[in-house]
């Protein structure tokens, strides 16, 4: 009691302060969406520095519930936060000065905006762990000392003062562009999706997933993969939707008789595409007009029908692997029934979600879009939840929430800058473009499986923007200078820049489902790479089949074919992982089938049309036959 009632004045402090500037970087998000704003420079660091102090004050607060020697640890948040204000307040100086005239950095400034990529670190560090800061540490020193390495990675050399110039002090940094589509047009659509959840829209949207798919054998795997695909195209974060869907969606699968490893991968599957699903795409498809110039409805457009497929393999994966196990649909009494105060609810996201559209049918920007689906949600929420008008403080929590993790995908896009003034100052990934050709030679398929092993690794343990952000840094000019179209190329990048989320053995989304199934996160994300497999094949199939874009190079001829083939391989891939189809499959047939899953969207018109024969005969058999029951 003398211990810690002292101190609950000093925690309220503290957790009203970081509750203050969640509520308004929410705001400000929401702000800058619909009216822009007057000093770029403050918008930038300014946002910025906000981020950084929730990032920091938020592990600071934890510390109240931590052990009693950890305490000291406050010392070094206090001093982060100085650090933090000295860096950003010299830079506000700097850029005055730069104004005016000419200016000439001294030693300290150099330092102190050593200071600043220190605490810059540190925040991200505590918001994501250390797979982003190792990157960053990594593209640093390769920055000052990479002239002394061999081949390719060999430059001419930058100094201290040079690399804290062009990382820290300029808009080609750490606030490069990047961080302002983010402050401008992302954070928007954060505190949307928060806000969401906060009236009450959340929990009924999952109750409409549920009662669509009760009859399917899969029942709450199947509406968690609707429920997952819905809020996780509103969610930059795959690990945040497992969290966020999972905890309801994962105990549930597991009691239909599902394992605990597989109801976690379905969940962690699910989750990853909900991050290249439109019209949000987890953000990534507003930093993608910016960084490539394509219109966001073209982006949205020609993502559509590869993500429709994805999530269509996750249905049929499901559904063969229930009836593998003799899951029977749930029984109609069990179903949950739709109230008329669901119906109503119901209104609160779908009319928001139809104005966007509409504002973006009508050439408005995507930040204006979700300007005015933020309000109308508001008011939609107090209209007809009379519990949000009984405790309006919801709103207030879902704001917070926004801001809290606005502030997180700020720091993590921040420190991405780290990365993007060091490939501009190096020009290394122009070079590494350069050794994919020479190792690929004329080969577009080897240079491909390269770019998808490298987007794989270089994606792993980060959320959707900076996995994009840095993979298309590294190994987008590689696969531009093949021949691919530029759309297509970033839509190959951000594939497997999501998929690496599950992906062993780093799988995030994976680690983040293991505590909520409470299985191995190892044989979750073999699950999930499992029931996913056709993600992995899409891209490629994008690449060769240009018209399944709906954009880019479409003919109907070759939209149809490319429809045809990709639905047999999703079949025989399904049937040939679960061993199941109109019957119990032999081992030879299994191999068989995912042999064919492969075979049909080889590139060669002989390979491919006679797999296409086979796959179809073999469609047509499982589809004629009388079902019969095939669990042990």
């Amino acid at each position: 009691m003398s211990d810690t009632a002292p101190r609950r004045p000093l925690r309220n402090a503290v957790t009203a302060i970081q509750a203050a500037g969640a509520v308004i970087l929410a705001l400000i998000g929401i702000y800058v969406a619909g009216f822009g704003s007057f000093n770029e420079t403050l918008m930038r660091v300014g946002t910025y520095a906000l981020a950084a102090a929730l990032a920091t004050i938020t592990v600071a607060g934890l510390r109240f519930d931590a052990d009693r020697r950890w305490r000291w640890m406050w010392i070094v948040d206090i001093a982060l936060l100085v650090g933090l204000a000295i860096s950003v307040y010299r830079y506000f100086q700097i850029g005055a000065a730069l104004e005016t005239g000419l200016y000439f950095f001294q030693p300290t400034d150099i330092w102190i905006g050593v200071m600043g990529l220190a605490v810059l670190l540190e925040a991200t560090r505590r918001a994501f762990g250390l797979p982003l800061v190792i990157v960053c540490a990594l593209t640093l020193a390769y920055a000052l000392w990479g002239n002394s390495l061999p081949w390719i990675f060999r430059h001419g050399g930058y100094s201290l003062q040079q690399v804290t110039q062009v990382v820290w002090y300029s808009f080609d940094g750490v606030f490069g562009q990047p961080l302002a589509v983010v402050v401008t047009m992302i954070l928007v659509y954060i505190v949307f999706g928060s806000i969401l959840e906060g009236i009450g829209a959340g929990p009924v949207l999952l109750k409409f997933a549920f009662a669509a798919t009760g009859r399917f054998r899969g029942g709450p795997a199947h509406a968690a993969i609707a429920a997952s695909g819905v809020f996780g195209t509103m969610s930059g974060s795959v690990s945040g939707n497992v969290v966020g869907t999972g905890v309801m969606t994962i105990p549930m699968i597991i009691r239909r008789g599902f394992p605990a490893r597989y109801a976690g991968g379905v969940e962690a599957a699910a989750s990853a595409g909900g991050q290249f699903m439109p019209p949000i795409m987890g953000a990534v498809a507003f930093i993608m007009s910016d960084v490539t110039g394509i219109p966001y409805l073209t982006i949205c457009i020609a993502a559509l029908l590869p993500a429709i497929f994805y999530y269509a393999s996750l249905f049929v994966a499901v559904h063969l692997e229930a009836v593998r196990r003799g899951i029977q649909p749930i029984p109609k009494k069990d179903l949950p029934v739709l109230t008329r105060h669901d119906w109503v609810m119901s209104l609160c996201f779908v009319i928001p979600l139809a104005v966007m559209v509409t504002i973006l049918l009508s050439g408005r920007s995507a930040a204006m879009a979700g300007f005015w689906a933020v309000p109308i949600a508001v008011v939609l929420g107090f209209l007809l939840n009379p519990e949000l008008r009984a405790k309006p403080q919801m709103l207030l929590e879902a704001l917070r929430q926004g801001g809290q993790a606005s502030a997180q995908i700020l720091v993590a896009v921040a420190s991405i800058g780290i990365v993007i003034g060091v490939m501009n100052m190096t020009g290394l990934g122009l070079r590494f473009a350069g050794v994919i050709r020479v190792l690929a030679g004329d080969s577009l398929f080897l240079a491909l499986v390269m770019m998808m092993l490298g987007s794989l690794v270089l994606g792993m343990g980060m959320p959707t923007v900076p996995a994009y952000l840095i993979v298309i840094l590294v190994m987008g000019p590689a696969i531009e200078h093949m021949g691919v179209p530029t759309l297509i190329a970033h839509l190959f990048v951000v594939y497997y820049g999501v998929l690496s989320a599950i992906t062993p053995p780093v799988a995030i989304a994976a680690f983040a489902a293991a505590p909520i199934a409470r299985a191995n996160p190892i044989a979750i994300g073999v699950d999930a790479c499992r029931v996913a497999l056709i993600g992995f094949v899409i891209p490629f199939a994008l690449v060769y089949n240009p018209s399944l874009s709906l954009v880019v190079d479409f003919t109907w001829t070759g939209f149809l074919w490319i429809c045809l083939r990709l639905s047999l391989s999703i079949w025989m891939f399904s049937t040939g992982f679960t061993g199941v189809a109109a019957t119990r499959l032999a081992l030879w047939q299994r191999a068989a089938r995912l042999a064919l899953g492969f075979a049909v969207l080889v590139p060669d018109p002989w390979v491919e049309l006679a797999a296409t024969a086979a796959a179809l005969a073999l469609t047509a058999l499982d589809f004629t036959r009388r079902e019969t029951k095939v669990a042990a």
